[in-house]
């Protein structure tokens, strides 16, 4: 079976059940070898991408990758060990390594296996297996179709830095000697397209992208280019501003970023590292009293989905936040043992958290914020986790009288994540669900502006 994986170069994956049986070899080889319990992941991806610049193809590449990651327990010591081959006498070397090195470490009381009754039993269809049947030859003529495009919409674009073409497809297996084993396929496609315009006050670069499972569902590739094509051409003639107090939209895919660094804070590492600005707010208001913020792992076709997480927890909807309050954590069975907690399902990340949208565009709140600013780009860090303190670079628009006036550039946009969050003021219904997170537009009443 493993030699047949490995003579498959056709871009096919196996099956589940192939996976399935490796996955059964290691925890039976990991109990051969004194383990009192184990678990294993297995995961093969193919892939092919393409990149052009200036009608020329620049890169093909056809990706085919596998991965076992084995982990085992003696008691409270924990090994770990990773191999790419799945070969038997590879999968008794790696769970031979892992063993080795459990025996070695230190007992720790938060280490083992996801709680059983915590184990996910019915695994929901979430519809993420989606191929593209896809070649080469295709793949390069909708990545020149989004550049071409892009470099004919005005004169003023006189460069590109590039249109991509992208599609993947993965299966994962999960299993643990708690009885469960579990298998996931998706697939993920995308268009990227980025170019350069100048005119006399200098150059700007602007980009798109869509991302789906379903490759029907991609926005055309002559959209990415037109839409790559906007964006830099609005850019065109960005000034500084002079140091302020303002209101602040950050555009729904920046808004997505801002969330993340919520996500982060409340994230089961950070926490029992009592590395994070929201240590002991479960409970408490830390967003404006009219955020919601819901976990739909369940989502048909989402890029987020799961319906199991990485150690084969459950995934179920809930709400992160309500009313503004704190109603729950992020996390995995070790994070939670450390807090004296349960996991919630999320090793491996959220899944589809989604800030419920208001009823404006963005557009409306541009009419709402009235006169500060829109940020379109953010660059650098710049988020100190432990204060919340917040300072970033950032490029947009300065916005007067509800409309846009003028782009911006080289501006600094600081704050402090806990009073942000509970100046959250509005979210728009733009939302961005190319991402685990899924968010519109955000109004934070007031932050600081520095440039000039």
């Amino acid at each position: 079976m493993a030699e047949t994986l490995i003579k498959n170069t056709t871009g096919t994956l196996p099956g589940e059940s192939e996976l399935t049986l490796i996955v059964e070899q290691v925890l039976d080889e990991a109990r051969r070898q004194g383990a009192s319990d184990a678990e294993a992941a297995v995961s093969v991806g193919t892939g092919l991408s393409v990149q052009v610049r200036q009608g020329e193809v620049d890169t093909v590449e056809h990706q085919r990758d596998r991965s076992l990651a084995v982990a085992v327990y003696f008691g409270l010591r924990q090994g770990t060990a990773s191999s790419a081959d799945f070969s038997p006498a590879s999968i008794r070397a790696t769970v031979e390594a892992a063993c080795a090195i459990a025996r070695h470490t230190s007992e720790d009381p938060a280490q083992g296996l996801a709680d059983p009754d915590r184990l996910a039993r019915d695994i929901p269809e979430l519809d993420m297996y989606h191929p593209w049947a896809l070649d080469a030859d295709r793949a390069i003529t909708l990545a020149l179709e989004a550049e071409r495009v892009a470099l004919g919409a005005d004169p003023r674009i006189t460069n590109s830095d590039g249109a991509g073409v992208s599609s993947n497809s993965g299966i994962r297996v999960y299993g643990n000697s708690r009885g469960f084993i579990g298998g996931v396929r998706s697939t993920r496609h995308g268009i990227n397209c980025m170019v350069i315009a100048s005119d006399d006050q200098g150059m700007q670069r602007d980009y798109w992208y869509t991302v789906n499972r379903v490759p029907g569902e991609l926005e055309p590739a002559e959209d990415v280019g037109r839409k790559a094509a906007a964006n830099v051409l609005r850019r065109l003639g960005s000034r500084r501003l002079g140091t302020r107090k303002v209101p602040v939209v950050f555009q729904a895919s920046m808004a997505r970023g801002l969330l993340g660094q919520f996500v982060g804070a409340v994230r089961g590492g950070s926490l029992y590292r009592k590395a994070s600005f929201l240590l002991d707010q479960l409970g408490q208001p830390v967003f404006a009293d009219w955020v919601t913020l819901t976990e739909r792992p369940h989502l048909s076709r989402a890029l987020g989905s799961a319906p199991f997480d990485h150690e084969g927890v459950a995934t179920r909807q809930r709400d992160l936040v309500a009313g503004g309050v704190l109603q729950g954590y992020v996390l995995d069975s070790y994070s939670a043992r450390k807090l004296g907690m349960e996991t919630t399902g999320n090793a491996g990340g959220v899944h589809n958290l989604l800030l419920h949208p208001g009823d404006k565009d963005l557009d409306g709140l541009l009419a709402e914020m009235g006169t500060g600013l829109l940020v379109t780009e953010m660059m650098g860090q710049g988020v100190n986790m432990v204060t919340g303190d917040y300072s970033r670079g950032a490029a947009g628009f300065w916005v007067e009288g509800g409309e846009i006036a003028y782009p911006v550039q080289e501006i600094t946009v600081a704050g402090n994540m806990k009073t942000m969050l509970r100046n959250m003021r509005a979210a728009g219904n733009d939302v961005d669900i190319r991402g685990a997170i899924h968010s519109g537009s955000i109004l934070v009443d007031e932050m600081t502006v520095a440039g000039e």
